[in-house]
């Protein structure tokens, strides 16, 4: 096989600039594109995206297939009408040369629940059909793991090896019933996937567009 010679550069988006403690997949993210392409790079290696558990490593994610929503973008947010201004008015002071987990996760998710609630209050049809239809498009995977989740926070982020044994075992009574009692859960869960894969893949146009010139 001949391929042309080519040159990229290895970054996870996490490492990106920006002022909300984390790099994300939005504006500063596009703008690393151009970047690229100004210095002649066509191939961006950005190592496993999945969601991260204990240690915050790309390499131990809860998922295979599911995207890590601290890397959405609250600017990509705003600009889409699921977030305004004043939800940011309690920006923590992050540090600007690393990422501080601990505080980034919880206001990260916090903010993400606010564009949850405001996406309940939308009236715009077209968002909620995209919704529907990315949660049935992705359902043989986004199922288990919105479940998954849901229950793993109802037990205090406690490894599943220890839930009540009807759980562990994935009897299907048991998670039938948990299913309908963290119902809106499970669905925040759901919502923040949507997110990811919906700023990732404006992404990922974007870089293939750059790719074809």
């Amino acid at each position: 096989m001949k391929f042309e010679r080519c040159a990229g550069i290895l970054l996870h988006p996490s490492s990106l600039p920006g002022l909300y403690g984390i790099g994300d997949i939005g504006p500063k993210a596009w703008q690393w594109i151009d970047f690229l392409e100004q210095a002649g790079c066509s191939l961006w290696q950005v190592l496993p995206l999945g969601p991260t558990g204990y240690g915050d490593s790309p390499y131990q994610c809860f998922s295979a297939f599911a995207g890590n929503p601290y890397l959405v973008s609250p600017e990509a947010l705003l600009e889409e009408g699921l977030l305004e201004t004043e939800d940011l008015a309690d920006l923590p002071d992050f540090p600007a040369g690393f990422v501080n987990y601990g505080m980034v996760i919880p206001w990260k998710l916090a903010l993400l629940d606010r564009a949850y609630d405001r996406f309940q209050t939308l009236v715009e049809e077209q968002i909620h059909s995209e919704f529907m239809e990315f949660c049935h498009q992705h359902a043989v995977w986004l199922e288990d793991f919105a479940l998954f989740m849901a229950l793993k926070d109802a037990h205090g982020g406690g490894s599943w090896i220890n839930w009540e044994k009807p759980l562990r075992d994935r009897q299907p009574e048991a998670l039938n019933q948990a299913q309908r009692e963290l119902a809106e859960a499970v669905n925040r869960q759901r919502f923040r996937q949507f997110l990811f894969f919906r700023q990732w893949e404006a992404l990922r146009k974007k870089a293939r567009q750059k790719n074809k010139r």
